[in-house]
């Protein structure tokens, strides 16, 4: 076993290697000056299509408050709180930049994939949409690139039952057994009953359940690190500059920070920024493809604030409490170093900040991805296999909260990747499609 976990720690390594990155962060370079940098300059806007969004009485299935819901419900989760607290420790502080950069150029990404979503979404013959980086694959491109939308919808349907089921799963027995005492097994009971009550309601439900949950969590989230950034609002500054500085340069060994290279502060800001919003990845798309609306670019507009809602705030929130209440060199990592530092922020308080974050957030993060990794699924075997592929999920729960997960960390890292090669190739080929449909909304 530990000479399989090995291969596959190798694979994970060269598949998250450079050329990936440079790809994710590429094409969102890309497309930002392709589209003019309309991205950042319509930012205000896309806030104000969003509140508008609230209701539609357009095609579709969901608002397209909804569908960013949803997608932010997927998003939203151990990445924001263990995930940056693990870039700092693997890469320092100026991970956290590279985390922006990621953001920044991930905004146009996000927003490309949502205008494709919705241009070459279909209509089933029960009246649901069904889009995402399979459809626009298969109905925008030439037949023989037919194999990509395959290759996704494969990748897709086996990184779900990971990254957005099993390790999430683990994550809440695991935070709340530490800090309440639960047993594992009620823990797991209790994630399995609540998500089959929505998942098997279909995108109507967990679309309900995540307008209501994932604001709520997060502004709550956000007001707790706030509290906390306040509290040591004269150092700030020097957060920053801290920040920037080892974004280039080698930050040295100190406290129980092991020290870090330059390139590492690159890596593991650009994969963890990567990991928590998951631009490029070409699972957001399936959740907007779903939205009420006739306008790609107003979607894709929507989309787009997915990626600075959980990267440029929610991310930087937890990044300045690390730095700020002096622990990102403590010698934590993950989910404890965030602990910690809520903790001290926060006495007595700032641990059930944390435990209760990561939950939500993971419940949400099981409720998006369960919908992703049904439309992958249904896309490759019909409408048959959604029934099975929803009792097999909820099945995967109490298998992930209970089990080591060590192997399957590996394996849905690997699928992430993996996913993100034809999404990104289908960008880039059909680049000159989002260009246009932006141009003539613009004029």
């Amino acid at each position: 076993m530990n000479a399989i976990e090995a291969i596959l720690k190798q694979i994970s390594s060269f598949v998250w290697g450079p050329i990936t990155l440079v790809l994710l962060v590429g094409i969102g370079v890309y497309l930002t000056f392709g589209l003019k940098c309309f991205t950042w300059r319509k930012t205000f806007f896309a806030l104000k299509m969003l509140w508008q969004g609230r209701n539609s009485e357009k095609q579709g299935d969901i608002t397209p408050f909804q569908a960013l819901m949803t997608a932010l419900s997927a998003t939203i989760g151990t990445g924001n709180i263990a995930g940056v607290a693990t870039a700092i420790y693997l890469g320092g502080p100026g991970a956290i930049f590279w985390m922006w950069v990621t953001a920044l150029f991930g905004m146009a990404t996000k927003y490309g994939e949502a205008v494709l979503a919705i241009e070459y979404r279909e209509k089933d013959s029960t009246g649901r949409y069904l889009g995402g980086p399979m459809y626009y694959i298969k109905n925008g491109l030439k037949s023989h690139w037919k194999f990509l939308a395959t290759l996704f919808a494969v990748f897709g349907t086996l990184a779900s039952f990971g990254i957005g089921n099993m390790v999430q799963a683990n994550s809440v027995a695991d935070a709340v057994g530490t800090v309440f005492s639960i047993p594992t097994w009620q823990t797991a009971i209790a994630l399995t009953v609540l998500s089959g009550l929505v998942i098997m309601g279909g995108i109507g439900n967990i679309a309900k359940v995540a307008a209501k949950l994932v604001p709520i969590m997060a502004i709550a989230y956000i007001v707790c690190a706030l509290w906390v950034i306040f509290s040591h609002i004269s150092e700030v500054p020097h957060a920053f500059v801290l920040i920037f500085k080892s974004a280039f340069t080698q930050t040295a060994a100190v406290g129980g920070f092991a020290g870090a290279t330059l390139w590492a502060a690159i890596r593991f800001g650009v994969a963890r920024g990567i990991f928590s919003n998951e631009a490029g990845l070409g699972s957001a798309p399936i959740a907007h493809a779903a939205a009420k609306t006739n306008n790609p670019v107003e979607q894709g507009m929507v989309a787009m604030l997915g990626t600075f809602i959980d990267t440029l705030m929610i991310c930087t929130m937890t990044a300045l409490v690390i730095i700020l209440t002096g622990v990102w060199n403590s010698g934590e990592t993950g989910a404890a170093l965030s602990t910690l530092a809520f903790s001290t922020g926060l006495p007595e308080m700032g641990g059930y900040v944390v435990v209760f974050g990561l939950t939500v957030f993971a419940f949400t993060t099981i409720l998006g991805w369960s919908y992703y990794g049904e439309r992958c699924a249904e896309y490759l075997f019909g409408k048959k296999i959604i029934l099975p592929y929803r009792l097999l999920w909820l099945c995967a729960i109490p298998a992930g909260a209970m089990g080591k997960l060590a192997i399957i960390w590996v394996i849905s890292d690997i699928m992430n990747a993996l996913m993100a090669i034809p999404n990104l190739i289908a960008l880039a080929l059909l680049s000159p499609v989002i260009f246009r449909l932006t141009k003539k909304y613009i004029f």
